[in-house]
């Protein structure tokens, strides 16, 4: 005689392992055949079986559930913003006013990509995923676990017993190439496509039918640990533990004890971070040792410990060749403009956004003209400006 319950069990427990390898580890161990089937026959017991329901089984990522109000839940812990900076400047200024804080001590930092896209704070009880809310306005979020649940990279139960509860955040992100796949299936259904991955990875956690979600290719980059009585003394060691307990931790975190190796890992991501499957808009530098993060605190807005640097936008020149009108799904006109090819952030471009009439005329854009190009999270990038010297002494005012 079959012990169902023990069976039901296994099965959970071999899809758990499977989505791991496939979701966070990238190296599939069987077919999505074999794993469609394994889910399968786990919903059939279920179904005969109610009394040995989970609601973290790896049967509830399909989605299904409607959600017509999103539940406003305080933050445990305040999610706060970070201070932004520039130039290398700004990071030595920043690492002064640590010094002067903690009394010139050796200081050890880690260095993470900034990944573009929405922020979630994930809680964790006894082992089992519990809750994610949005992050909102930093004190309090909307509750989205039913859509947060359909993301295979994110665990509904860890590999741990050493936390008893605990938050995890992270970045909830749209893979490019799936995010390019979604957009080919709106164009050949005549729709408009989505604007850009970031904003289209937040709307989707707002969406009512969690199986719609499910459909699609988000993904989970966590870098955050917050608990009571961690058995961790630096936020590195937290993100291995994070690691191990089953959570996608980005591979890219550096540990710098200089100024001078903080600029090399930037200098290294911004030649370097269009090679990656993710957008990502700049590095957080972060003060390794976590009684060094409690003894800096915070200003009334951001962590005195952390600091976001923000990519410089890519720019390029090319020529304009010609000016021609699309109409939108909802009848909206946007010019776009034909550019002579160019590359730009890693990918060839030959057609920017004009956006509307009042910008054509405010920045006085003219076939022919040499343009400036600038990729800043858009499907295509836009005109950001005319190089006059080179402008033909034929060039007409475009009509609008």
């Amino acid at each position: 005689m079959i012990n169902i319950k023990r069976k039901i069990e296994q099965l959970r427990e071999s899809l758990r392992q499977h989505n791991y390898n496939y979701y966070v580890l990238d190296n599939a161990t069987i077919s999505d055949y074999e794993f469609d089937i394994e889910l399968k026959e786990l919903q059939d017991l279920e179904n005969k079986y109610p009394e040995y329901f989970d609601i973290n089984s790896p049967t509830q990522r399909v989605g299904g559930q409607i959600t017509k109000n999103f539940n406003t839940i305080k933050h445990t812990n305040r999610m706060y913003s970070l201070d932004n900076s520039y130039s290398k400047e700004d990071i030595i200024d920043w690492e002064n006013r640590i010094q002067r804080i903690l009394g010139n001590v050796d200081i050890e930092y880690t260095c993470e990509l900034k990944y573009d896209g929405a922020s979630i704070n994930l809680y964790y009880q006894n082992g089992q995923f519990e809750k994610a809310v949005t992050r909102g306005d930093g004190f309090q979020g909307d509750e989205v676990t039913a859509n947060v649940k359909t993301i295979k990279s994110i665990p509904l139960v860890i590999n741990t017993n050493s936390l008893d509860s605990f938050e995890i955040r992270g970045e909830i992100v749209l893979p490019l190439d799936g995010f390019n796949k979604m957009n080919e299936v709106r164009k050949e259904a005549g729709e408009d496509p989505y604007r850009n991955p970031r904003n289209t990875a937040s709307g989707s956690l707002k969406l009512q039918d969690s199986t719609e979600v499910a459909d699609r290719p988000l993904d989970c980059l966590l870098y955050q640990v917050i608990a009571n009585k961690p058995p961790f003394k630096t936020h590195y060691e937290a993100l291995r533990f994070a690691s191990k307990a089953g959570f996608k931790i980005p591979k890219t975190i550096k540990l710098c004890k200089t100024t001078e190796e903080i600029f090399d890992f930037l200098k290294y991501w911004d030649t370097n971070r269009h090679t990656l499957p993710y957008e990502t808009d700049g590095v957080v530098i972060k003060v390794n040792s976590l009684h060094y993060q409690d003894e800096l605190g915070y200003t009334a807005k951001s962590p005195r410990w952390a600091l976001a640097y923000k990519f410089k936008a890519e720019q390029v020149s090319t020529v304009l060749n010609e000016i021609t009108y699309q109409v939108g799904r909802t009848g909206a006109i946007t010019p776009v403009a034909n550019l002579e090819p160019v590359e730009l952030a890693g990918t060839i471009v030959k057609r920017a956004s004009l956006h509307n009439a009042d910008q054509i005329a405010k920045i006085d854009v003219r076939v022919g003209d040499t343009v400036f190009v600038e990729k800043g999270g858009e499907i295509i990038p836009k005109i950001v400006g005319v190089d006059l010297k080179k402008r033909p002494n034929d060039s007409l005012v475009q009509n609008i």
